[in-house]
């Protein structure tokens, strides 16, 4: 969020001593804690004003025999798609009440000002050293990118191998972002140079709507090599002769649906895919070995590649394998062969196959790894010799290598019980050295190499983080058992002087869809959290993968109160075990997380402190009976399908909105983007008007209305850092007794 506080409390010398004598006394949570609360006692506020009244203009919907009333349904702009474009034109009844909501939130949290700078200032201390990444070699190269103190976006940089100095400047991101209301590169396809170095191209967003422009300049000038482009989804690859690049299509419906080819020595694009099934979309990538470009049409439950062989100028997009319900399958390139990541046969937590150039399709793929289940292959990258691959066990991401020959089997992982791994997809593809990044909610990210010859592993880069010793926090993995007997894994970082005696509060992350796994990442805002004596956990709840895909199948359609009923068995659990106690959790996902934040809370909201739904979807049943979504096709699989009466009657079971009742409500802070065309913004508005009216407590919902930002929202160093300031302060808050 771009909406800054109004108000700041600056932080005398007489606090801090004070601050550093309490330490000595009370230990550094519970000193924390009293500074926070001496911080928010010292804010004089004037009572708030009222919550808006949402106008109630009721519409009967009726369908399969069920009858609802929608009070809310006109907060959604019947020309909402063409808003995206055009922002200024909404209707003015739906702009004001934006306005008035987010007036409404300014002023109930303005007691938290000084507490958010507080946290916004240790925050930024803790990324003063500015944020990098090591050098990747490539040729007679090396490329990384940086971000400087106090910048707000990245530097992409390179040197000769051997050479000295601060590097060539390729994009400076910071200085092309300044005087720009907004500025977001993308995350598909980050910033790449051309297989020979001649160019460089990057993607960015400066309309908020994630409708990017693709730039490609010449490295030895730095002149533009083509036109910009236009309405990109973001994805972009350099054909190997480098003479060339493939580009995605943002369509007029916001689908990524086309691949174009555009010569970079001049000449118009050529058409080389379209896609014309909705639900259907397309991505664009290259294999390891950069001999061929990989153009993937998916959706929830099946998949279909092709390939073009990247220097051939005229090549047309070979078919592998013709799509298939419930066949997904990925592919690497590996000499002669393909490698080929796959569900086939049954194999739900997918198994590795080989397959010929020549001979590509399913009727002659042949076992390399076979299918175990509950170990779920999520990643994979070919080397010359060898291969290199990511398998989930026990809920925690494994590095596994192979030479040719199927031998020399290396296997990585990282020390904490709970943490994160990741596949560089950029490696040298000739070397035997395999880069892989570790870290875990107490230790920041370390980039180590794992020789797959020899075994060998060595560390190339730390991620400097100013004043975090992992020796201070506790990093603990938990199973707990669900409702049906599954064992639900729970990531859980405290301080070290945070007793597990029920007082403390908690912060539950949870998400649970499309196998995403929520990773136990590192998190300079969740230490914050934990240095004032709360505990910071992730409930890994099933529609993610972490133990195995079936974690996610289970969800589908008519499984989705699962991923609903481990969040809350998990929070149940929680404060049974003295981590923390009812009515001291505050939960929070993002997106399709909405669901189980929303469902969690209509559940069991007594378990809940506050609640923060960023770009919630939580108007599952109405959103997907609208045609006019171009998602709604491709998410039909995964929520569930509308014409089937089973599905419709499950969604209206689990649809958060549907489902707000007469309880007392915890504290909600929701979030939207007025330009969000994947949750639109009328879907917070709707559950935070539905939830004000029916609460029997006294606790504030709020919404917060990104005016200028779509889903992603803004992209700024600072502004992440203050959006999640702003959570924390809200946590920290709600979790007092000053909303009871």
């Amino acid at each position: 969020m771009s909406r800054r506080p109004t108000e700041t409390l600056s932080m005398g010398m007489g606090r801090r001593t004070l601050l550093l004598a309490t330490t000595c006394l009370l230990g550094v949570p519970a000193a924390r804690a009293a500074a926070d609360a001496a911080l928010l006692q010292a804010t004089r506020a004037a009572p708030p004003p009222p919550p808006p009244v949402t106008p109630k203009r009721p519409v009967r919907l009726e369908r399969w025999g069920h009858v609802r009333v929608d009070e809310y349904g006109w907060l959604r702009d019947p020309d909402w798609f063409a808003r995206l474009q055009h922002p200024e034109t909404l209707q003015p009844g739906i702009r004001a009440h934006l306005d008035a909501e987010n007036a409404y939130a300014d002023a109930v949290l303005q007691p938290t000002l000084a507490l958010q700078a507080e946290l916004l200032r240790e925050m930024q201390a803790r990324t003063a050293t500015g944020d990098s990444e090591p050098p990747e070699p490539d040729g007679d190269w090396l490329y990384w990118s940086q971000t400087r103190p106090g910048a707000q976006q990245p530097v992409y940089l390179r040197r000769r191998r051997g050479g000295t100095g601060p590097g060539q400047v390729l994009l400076d991101a910071d200085a092309d972002a300044h005087g720009r209301a907004y500025y977001r590169l993308s995350s598909l396809k980050r910033p790449a140079h051309s297989p020979d170095g001649r160019y460089f191209a990057w993607a960015v967003d400066v309309r908020g709507d994630e409708h990017f422009e693709l730039h490609v300049i010449e490295t030895a000038t730095g002149r533009a090599a083509c036109v910009p482009i236009a309405d990109c989804y973001g994805d972009f690859v350099f054909s190997t002769d480098s003479r060339s690049i493939f580009w995605l299509l943002r369509d007029a419906h916001s689908r990524p649906t086309r691949v174009f080819r555009r010569p970079l020595s001049g000449g118009p694009d050529r058409l080389v895919y379209e896609e014309h099934d909705p639900a259907f979309f397309v991505t664009l990538s290259r294999t390891a070995s950069n001999g061929y470009v990989l153009i993937t049409a998916l959706n929830a439950t099946a998949s279909e590649i092709r390939v073009i062989a990247a220097a051939d100028q005229a090549a047309l997009p070979r078919l592998i394998e013709p799509r298939s319900p419930g066949l997904v399958y990925a592919l690497d390139h590996w000499g002669d062969r393909f490698v080929i990541r796959t569900n086939a046969d049954g194999a739900v937590d997918n198994k590795l196959m080989l397959a010929g150039i020549d001979r590509p399709g399913r009727a002659y793929w042949r076992e390399l790894v076979p299918y175990r289940p509950g170990r779920a292959i999520t990643d994979m990258r070919a080397f010359g010799g060898h291969l290199a691959w990511i398998e989930w066990i026990d809920a925690n991401p494994v590095l596994l290598t192979m030479d040719r020959t199927g031998g020399a089997r290396r296997q990585a992982g990282c020390d904490d019980a709970a943490y994160a791994l990741g596949l560089d997809p950029d490696a040298a593809y000739d070397s035997t050295l395999v880069r892989f990044s570790c870290q875990s909610p107490r230790r920041p990210v370390q980039w180590e190499t794992l020789d797959m010859a020899s075994g060998a592993r060595g560390v190339v880069w730390r991620q400097a983080v100013a004043g975090v010793d992992p020796r201070n926090y506790v990093v603990e993995r938990i199973d707990v058992a669900a409702a049906d007997g599954v064992r639900v894994p729970v990531s859980l970082l405290r301080h070290r002087d945070t007793a597990r005696d029920g007082h403390a509060p908690l912060m539950l992350y949870g998400y649970g869809a499309y196998g995403f796994n929520l990773p136990a990442d590192f998190s300079v805002p969740d230490l914050s959290l934990a240095d004032r004596g709360w505990m910071v956990a992730i409930a890994h709840v099933r529609g993610g993968a972490e133990r195995g895909m079936a974690w996610n199948t289970q969800t589908l359609t008519t499984g989705k109160h699962r991923t609903i009923s481990d969040f809350v068995d998990c929070a149940a659990y929680l404060a049974e075990a003295g981590y923390t106690a009812a009515g001291r959790i505050v939960g929070h996902s993002f997106s399709a997380g909405g669901i189980m934040i929303g469902g969690a809370i209509n559940l069991r909201p007594e378990l809940f402190a506050g609640a923060i739904g960023q770009v919630p979807f939580v108007d599952v049943l109405n959103t997907m009976q609208d045609s006019s979504n171009p998602l709604v096709a491709s998410a039909r699989p995964i929520w569930g399908d509308p014409d089937d009466r089973t599905m419709f009657e499950s969604m209206a079971e689990f649809s958060p909105y549907e489902t707000v009742r007469r309880a007392p409500y915890p504290a909600v802070l929701a979030t939207a983007g007025l330009l969000d065309d994947r949750v639109g913004y009328w879907e917070a508005a709707k559950w935070v008007a539905r939830l004000r009216d029916r609460s029997t407590g006294h606790r504030p919902v709020m919404l917060l209305t990104n005016m200028h930002a779509g889903h992603q929202g803004d992209a700024g160093a600072d502004d992440l850092l203050r959006q999640r300031a702003l959570f924390a302060a809200f946590a920290i808050r709600a979790a007092s007794d000053a909303w009871r």
